[in-house]
């Protein structure tokens, strides 16, 4: 693709982005002006769009061409899916103690379980 950076596989530039979505690069400044976008930099401060960035522009471009939403509507939409994301990687790792405790629990139950079958062997709960 037209406009991307040697060495740096999946990385545009501004023009190729803007050409690839029919979109003006002011509009990309903008939209990185309003904090909606923030591509990486090279050392000569040119603007490089990785797949990340990418995806977010496809989700403005989805909000305001298709469904309306205006800029400000598309920052909040942009927030809450960045929190979602968030509460969704807290959920995964309390899931992962919750499963390492069960599978510890399974363990010493298990363990508990084959102390109880050694003949000759007594606890109090099995007299």
């Amino acid at each position: 693709m037209k406009g991307r950076p040697r060495g740096d596989a999946g990385v545009f530039r501004i023009g190729a982005i803007a050409e690839r979505y029919g979109i003006h690069p002011q509009t990309l400044r903008m939209y990185e002006r309003e904090g909606l976008l923030r591509p990486a930099r090279t050392e000569g401060n040119t603007r490089l769009y990785d797949a990340d960035t990418i995806e977010r522009l496809e989700i403005i471009l989805t909000l305001t061409r298709h469904l309306g939403v205006n800029l400000a509507g598309v920052e909040v939409i942009l927030h809450m899916k960045q929190r979602m994301e968030k509460m969704h990687g807290e959920v995964q790792k309390m899931l992962e103690m919750f499963r390492d405790e069960l599978e510890t629990n399974r363990s010493e139950g298990d363990r508990s379980v084959a102390l109880a079958r050694i003949p000759g062997r007594r606890y109090a709960d099995h007299r």
